[in-house]
């Protein structure tokens, strides 16, 4: 059992070197694009949720 663990625990090690991470850039302007599409998404939500309430009190006068 003890085995097993350990050969586990070296095959993590040996992945985790396998991993890269993304540069300073790389990181900035992922950051960049979702912040934009979070502002451009909850913009048109907020002109969709006008739109509506607009029409459901047109219907309801």
């Amino acid at each position: 059992m003890f085995n097993r663990i350990k050969e586990f625990l070296k095959e993590v090690k040996g992945e985790i070197k396998k991993i890269t991470f993304p540069t300073r850039e790389e990181t900035i302007s992922s950051s960049v694009v979702v912040v934009v599409v979070v502002v451009v998404v909850s913009v048109f939500l907020s002109l969709v949720d006008l739109g509506l309430t607009k029409a459901v009190k047109s219907v309801i006068k």
